[in-house]
This record gives C-alpha cells, sequence and structure tokens, in this order.
C-alpha cells in the first residue's frame, strides 16, 4: 500500500506531547464517500491529541474514530495538520480528540506525565523554605518513581516491539539494590547523629530484616567462585 499525502496544513501543537508507542485503529470517511480504515502508531501524544503514523493519512480537517487497540478504548478525533520532512515527506498526522482525555493513550502516556510533573514540582519545592533533609527525602523519592516508570514503559514498549521484556526486572533489581544501599547509609548516618533512638518505630523490624539480609548476603558471597 501507498502512501498518500494529506492536504498540507503545518502541525501546531496543544501543550508538551510524551513519546509513546501506542497502536490504535483509525476509520474515516474520504471526501469521495469512501470509507477507510488504517491501523496507525501513536508516537507522541498529550491529553488534547496526537502525532499518528499510518501508511495511508486522511486529509486534514478529516473527522476519525480512533480505538486504542491495547485498551479497546475509542474516541473521535479530527486531522489538524502534518509533520513533513525537510524533504517533504510526510512523517505523521496530527490529531485532536474532540474532547480531551487523560486516559485514552493508555498507561505510558500518563506515566510519562505523572514523571514530567514530578520533576516540575521538586524544582518548585527547592524555591520553598523546606529542611534540606526532607528536600533530598522528596528527590530521592522522586527519583526512584521516576526510575520505576521508565521501567514500567520500557516493558510495554518492548512487548509491543515483540522484543523480550524480561531484562528489565534485572535492571529492577539493580536499582532497588541501589535504594536499598541509599536509605542503609541514610540510617547509619542517623544513627551517629543520634536521631534514632531504641523508641524509634519500625526499629525492631528493621533489625530483623538486616540480619536476614546480612545472613543471605554471606551465603551468596560464601559460594560465589573465587
Amino acid at each position: 500500500m501507498t502512501e498518500t499525502a494529506p492536504n498540507s496544513q503545518t502541525e501546531k501543537r496543544r501543550g508538551i506531547r510524551f513519546p509513546v508507542i501506542v497502536p490504535v485503529e483509525a476509520k474515516w470517511q474520504e471526501a469521495s464517500g469512501k470509507n477507510s480504515k488504517e491501523t496507525a502508531n501513536a508516537i507522541e501524544v498529550n491529553a488534547q491529541g496526537g502525532l499518528l503514523e499510518m501508511k495511508v493519512y486522511p486529509s486534514v480537517g478529516s473527522h476519525l474514530d480512533l480505538t486504542n487497540l491495547l485498551s479497546g478504548e475509542s474516541f473521535r478525533a479530527r486531522v489538524v495538520g502534518t509533520r513533513r520532512s525537510a524533504e517533504g515527506r510526510v512523517l505523521g498526522v496530527a490529531v485532536e480528540l474532540l474532547i480531551p482525555s487523560e486516559t485514552f493513550w493508555g498507561v505510558n502516556f500518563r506515566l510519562k506525565k505523572t514523571s514530567a510533573e514530578l520533576v516540575r514540582l521538586n524544582r518548585a519545592m527547592q524555591s520553598g523554605n523546606l529542611d534540606p533533609r526532607i528536600l533530598r527525602e522528596f528527590r530521592d523519592a522522586v527519583d526512584y518513581v521516576r526510575k520505576t516508570a521508565w521501567a514500567a514503559e520500557e516493558w510495554q514498549e518492548r512487548q509491543l516491539r515483540q522484543r523480550d521484556p524480561h531484562t528489565i526486572l534485572a535492571l529492577i533489581t539493580s536499582e532497588r539494590i541501589r535504594r536499598a544501599t541509599q536509605l542503609s547509609n541514610a540510617i547509619s548516618a542517623d544513627l551517629a547523629a543520634q536521631e534514632v533512638t531504641s523508641e524509634t518505630s519500625g526499629l525492631e523490624e528493621f533489625f530483623q530484616a538486616v540480619g536476614h539480609i546480612h545472613q543471605r548476603l554471606a551465603d551468596l558471597f560464601k559460594n560465589r567462585d573465587p
């Protein structure tokens, strides 16, 4: 099937778009009255719309019925512009959802948007009058959430591209160990500063957990090849 160029109109964005890969089905009626249906990939999205890669492109102004092939959710949209390469080749069509939606593009879009909002919130908090320890704790928590969100996004995208997603689990484990080391060092500093006492809530459970981890690590290193 050959690519057809829609009526030319420069793409105009409403808000920041986030890179994703979301398979959708697009249905529309051409000017001749012919009904068309095409599978597409949304590659940049926001709550107002997105950019679709397709083999056959509808004309600017066309109204589409879009269905998210992962969730089955459907929305009405219209083509509002095109994106072209420097050579004039059509790279995609920009569509606007007739009713903005935070959910239509799926989990990956929401994860990316939430991660970006957390980064902005972290920057805003730095200008406030907060204890540096609280700011550091918040920054570390945001960093951990963003990395976990990235893992969730990457898992879905690898599945869509039919690539093995299970290598992500090893990265999650490494990140968990990094975070545990970071927290342990922070607690050690709190102990040295006498900010932790025998009355601190959860201390006994933490002591038992550290003991279990120490024993398992000792066994692991003992059995490791020299």
